[in-house]
């Protein structure tokens, strides 16, 4: 059995967030939050929260046991971009992309 936890319009660069996720992949939840807590990402703060609710998810909804969960899949999506404008020499402007990201994840009690 899985369950998942979405995080939506989390302003940091999904390229940025994918760092985290990456090492937190694969493990078992006590240490996945272990690293999003000692992390020195900035996306370690919604990570850590997108995880402990995807813990809650599984313990009231599914009656899973907290102890067995492991990440078995984490990504994070493109999501809206902010459009702003920064003056530059001569009259002109350069275009700054503001970008946001959709996170996702995905807890198992069943290793395969």
């Amino acid at each position: 059995m899985e369950t998942k936890a979405y995080a939506r319009n989390v302003r940091i660069s999904p390229r940025k967030v994918r760092l985290l996720l990456d090492n937190i992949r694969g493990k078992g939840l006590k240490e996945a939050q272990a690293i999003c807590q000692f992390s020195r990402v900035r996306a370690g703060v919604p990570v850590g929260k997108l995880l402990k609710s995807a813990a809650a998810n599984a313990v009231n909804n599914h009656d899973m046991e907290e102890d067995k969960l492991f990440v078995k899949a984490c990504y994070a999506d493109e999501g809206t971009t902010l459009k702003r404008w920064m003056p530059r020499a001569k009259g002109s402007a350069s275009q700054i992309l503001k970008r946001s990201s959709h996170i996702t994840v995905v807890l198992s009690d069943e290793k395969k």
